[in-house]
């Protein structure tokens, strides 16, 4: 069972260095391509999109108190911008949104 996990943890670990080392030494030049740099642009914030929105949708007793507190923020967040007002809506909308269903 142990040699399973240091495996494992030898495998993320080279995967890790070969993801980080592997453009340091193969990409010398700037990126010329403006396709190229606005992709590698918005990679971090998909990715954490991509991470966060499920969570969104579990954190909560029922999906449509989830739902709610997710329209909430977008709304907040494209009129505000604000991230502590749109936490704290999206946590009320979430808090009626439950002592209704």
């Amino acid at each position: 069972m142990t040699q399973n996990v240091y495996f494992y943890l030898i495998v993320a670990a080279l995967t890790l260095y070969a993801i980080r080392a592997l453009p340091m030494t193969l990409i010398r030049k700037d990126i010329k391509s403006p396709f190229l740099r606005s992709f590698l642009y918005y990679v971090p914030y998909v990715t954490l999109a991509v991470m966060t929105f499920p969570a969104i949708l579990h954190a909560t007793g029922s999906p449509y108190s989830a739902w709610a507190g997710f329209i909430a923020a977008l709304g907040i967040a494209y009129v505000d911008g604000n991230l502590f007002r749109v936490a704290i809506g999206a946590c009320a909308m979430v808090y009626v949104a439950e002592l209704f269903l």
